[in-house]
């Protein structure tokens, strides 16, 4: 155990700041599983704008790194794109 008051105090610190990054990463990650399964595209693209705004604070605040925020960002929106061509191919057969 830490003797000195300014380790127990950033002991604090740490804890509190630990759980704070594991729920936004948690809820961040809960988000972007929600995007990935939804199938109608209005939908996608109302969330879309809010889950890369929710992984840009990650990025910024650096509890993930600035790339794979790239990544994610980039996967989601071949996704949601992807969701509009089968859309429009589905209706041009019909």
């Amino acid at each position: 155990m830490a003797n000195h008051i300014s380790a127990l105090k950033r002991i604090r610190q740490t804890a509190t700041k630990r759980l704070l990054n594991k729920y936004k990463s948690k809820t961040t990650r809960n988000a972007v599983r929600d995007l990935k399964g939804l199938e109608d595209r209005k939908e996608a693209e109302v969330l879309l704008p809010k889950v890369t705004a929710m992984l840009d604070k990650l990025a910024k605040s650096n509890i993930i790194h600035n790339n794979k925020a790239a990544n994610l960002k980039s996967k989601l929106t071949k996704h949601v794109n992807s969701l509009t061509k089968t859309k429009a191919k589905a209706k041009a057969k019909a």
